[in-house]
C-alpha cells in the first residue's frame, strides 16, 4: 500500500513502469526514498502535512477584473471552491495535489470536458504519469489507469500539470529525489534507533575462548543459540551465562558513543530545509528557543511571506494559463484568500478592521459581512477620521448626510453671552 494507492486507488506493479521498481536506492546509507518510505519521517510527515493542509485551507476565488468582487458564476467558481469531481472536496483536492508537488516536484490533474465546459478536475498519480515532447515540440502526457490500466496519451488540452521549484524545463524537481541524502540518512538513523531498542539496548560483538582452547563445531552453534535466547527488548535484564572460559567482547559504538540522538535531533533541521518549513512551526524548538513569543510570530509570518507567498501565486498562474481560455483571462483572474489565514487570530484581524473602517478602505457592512453578520443601516458609507484637519475647520462639524452619503460642512454655533438681567 503506498501514499498514491490512498489518493488514487490500489496500484498495479508492472515491469512496464520503471518509476515502481524502486529497486535501486541511489543512496549513501543504501535506504529507498520512495514517497512511502519518507512519510514514515515524522518530520516529513508534519512538514509535508503543514504545507498541503494550510495552503488548501485557503479560499480560492475568481475574481472580476473590471469589479475586483467575488465572481460566483464564473464557470471556474465551482471548480475551484466548491468541489473539483464527483469524489472530492476542494480541500481534499488540493491537498492531494500539495502533497504530490511536496513529494514529486509535480501534481497532475484529468481535465474532463462536457463539450466546451470544463466541468471536473480528476486527480491524477504522479508516478503513473510521463512527460515528453511530441515531434512536433508539443508536450505530451502518457498515462496508465490504475483501475482499469488502460492507457492514455494526452496533450496539454487535456491534462493540468502544476510544477514546483525548477528550472525551466518541462518537470518541476523533486524534493525527494534531489534530498536523498538527507533523507536517506535520517532512515538510516531511525532504523538504527529502532533495532537498538528492539535489541534491548544490547550491542553485537563476539565470544572468545581461552587460548589453547579447542571447541567444535557443534558446541560453537550452541553457544549462538545461547545468544538468540537472550536477546531482544522482552529479554531485557536477563542473564545469560557463558560457558566455562569464554568472554564478550562487544563490536559497534554504543547509541551515545555514536550520537544517535543528536544525529536525530540534525536530521529535524535537515529535513525542514528541503520542504521549507520552519522547525518550530512542527514542534521542533532549537535549543535557547521557546514555543511562544513574539519570536515565533515574526518565523510565522516570514513562513508565510517566503513560502506559501510564491507557491500560491505558482497556483494561481497555473490556473489561469490552463483552465481559463485567452478571453476568460481578459475579465477574470484567480486568487486565494490569504485572510483565512487570521481566522484564529482574533486580536489581528480585529486590527485590519479597524484600519480599514476608519481609513476609508472598507465600509463596516463589508466587514460586517466577512464575520457572517448581517447587514446594519448606513453601514454602506466610507468613512475616515477627521482629527488631523485644516487649522480654519476646527470647530466645524459636518452636517447630517445627504442622500449621496455626503455632507456639507457647516460651522459650530457661536455660544450667546449671558444676559446679565
Amino acid at each position: 500500500m503506498t501514499i498514491f494507492d490512498g489518493i488514487f486507488g490500489r496500484r498495479k506493479v508492472k515491469l512496464t513502469e520503471p518509476a515502481s521498481w524502486h529497486t535501486d536506492t541511489g543512496t549513501w546509507s543504501g535506504k529507498a526514498t520512495s514517497p512511502d518510505a519518507v512519510l514514515q519521517l515524522a518530520t516529513a510527515w508534519a512538514c509535508i502535512r503543514l504545507n498541503a493542509r494550510t495552503m488548501s485551507s485557503l479560499p480560492l476565488k475568481v475574481h472580476s477584473k473590471k469589479t475586483g468582487e467575488v465572481d460566483t458564476s464564473h464557470v471556474l467558481y465551482p471548480l475551484l471552491h466548491d468541489t473539483p469531481n464527483a469524489d472530492q472536496t476542494a480541500m481534499e483536492f488540493w491537498e492531494g495535489i500539495y502533497a504530490c508537488l511536496n513529494l514529486r516536484g509535480n501534481a497532475y490533474a484529468e481535465k474532463v470536458f462536457s463539450g466546451d465546459t470544463l466541468i471536473a478536475l480528476d486527480p491524477m498519480d504522479p508516478d503513473c504519469t510521463t512527460v515528453y515532447r511530441s515531434y512536433d515540440g508539443a508536450r505530451r502526457y502518457r498515462y496508465t489507469n490504475q483501475k482499469t490500466g488502460v492507457q492514455s496519451d494526452w496533450g496539454e488540452d487535456k491534462v493540468f500539470h502544476l510544477r514546483g521549484f525548477g528550472a525551466g524545463g518541462m518537470m518541476g524537481l523533486s524534493p525527494i529525489e534531489y534530498g536523498r541524502q538527507t533523507l536517506g540518512t535520517a532512515l538510516a538513523a531511525d532504523e538504527v534507533a529502532g533495532r537498538t531498542f528492539g535489541e534491548g539496548l544490547h550491542i553485537s560483538g563476539f565470544a572468545e575462548d581461552q587460548p589453547g582452547a579447542k571447541t567444535t563445531q557443534e558446541q560453537r552453534e550452541q553457544l549462538v543459540s545461547l545468544f538468540d535466547k537472550f536477546s531482544g527488548s522482552k529479554r531485557t535484564g536477563k542473564v545469560m551465562p557463558l560457558p566455562p572460559g569464554f568472554s564478550f567482547k562487544a563490536l559497534n559504538m554504543n547509541p551515545e558513543d555514536a550520537q544517535l540522538l543528536q544525529t536525530r535531533g540534525f536530521h529535524v533541521e535537515e529535513i525542514c530545509r528541503w520542504f521549507g518549513t520552519f522547525p518550530i512551526l512542527i514542534g521542533h524548538a532549537a535549543q535557547g528557543q521557546t514555543m511562544w513569543g513574539t519570536g515565533v510570530e515574526q518565523i510565522n509570518l516570514a513562513w508565510l511571506t517566503l513560502y506559501l507567498g510564491p507557491e500560491l501565486q505558482r497556483v494561481e498562474q497555473a490556473i489561469e494559463k490552463q483552465l481559463m481560455t485567452p478571453e476568460q483571462r481578459t475579465k477574470a483572474y484567480v486568487e486565494h484568500n490569504v485572510d483565512a489565514l487570521l481566522r484564529a487570530d482574533s486580536a489581528g484581524r480585529a486590527a485590519i478592521m479597524s484600519v480599514q473602517a476608519q481609513n476609508g478602505l472598507k465600509t463596516r457592512n463589508e466587514l460586517r459581512k466577512k464575520e457572517n453578520d448581517p447587514p446594519l443601516p448606513g453601514g454602506d458609507i466610507l468613512t475616515v477620521q477627521s482629527n488631523l484637519v485644516p487649522l480654519e475647520m476646527l470647530g466645524k462639524i459636518p452636517a447630517a448626510p445627504t442622500p449621496d452619503g455626503f455632507g456639507t460642512m457647516k460651522p459650530k454655533p457661536k455660544p450667546q453671552p449671558a444676559d446679565d438681567k
